[in-house]
């Protein structure tokens, strides 16, 4: 089933039940994904890599958004954010471990050769690519930067 499909399944039930920051979230994901088909032109499907990229920004605005609120001290503003966050993310893969990111940066390291930061675009390349949508990309990002300085 199509991320469309069970963004559309998922809206229905949150209508069902007047989940209001669920029908927020999944009219956010709906609404980007849409916007997604018809700026390439065509009404062709997204690829999964395109659509998990999708909810990745999507979960990271609103991440975003509730820090700053919370730095402000707006938990009213800030707690709608996190749940929308939470009912985007259900359709992520699930996340994976600091330890288990750090395997795979360790092993491309060794793959590639990375000898030093000049090699960090190499390394976060690769890394990215195999991780995406199971990774966040600063967690990444920290990681490859500590194994290349050490």
């Amino acid at each position: 089933m199509s991320l469309q499909t069970e963004v559309m399944a998922a809206l229905k039930t949150a209508m069902k039940e007047k989940d209001q920051v669920a029908l927020e979230a999944l009219r956010a994901v709906k609404s980007a994904i849409l916007l997604a088909q018809t700026a390439s032109g065509s009404k062709a499907e997204l690829s999964e890599e395109e659509e998990l990229k999708i909810l990745q920004k999507l979960v990271k605005q609103r991440k975003d958004s509730a820090a700053i609120y919370l730095e402000q001290d707006r938990k009213d503003l800030a707690l709608p954010e996190l749940d929308q966050a939470e009912v985007i993310s259900q359709f992520l893969p699930e996340a994976l471990t600091e330890e288990e990111i750090e395997k795979v940066v360790v092993m491309t390291i060794d793959d590639i050769g990375a000898q030093g930061m000049k090699d960090m675009g190499k390394v976060m390349g690769i890394v990215n690519k195999e991780l995406a949508g199971r990774a966040d990309g600063k967690t990444i990002s920290t990681i490859v930067k500590a194994k290349l300085m050490a």
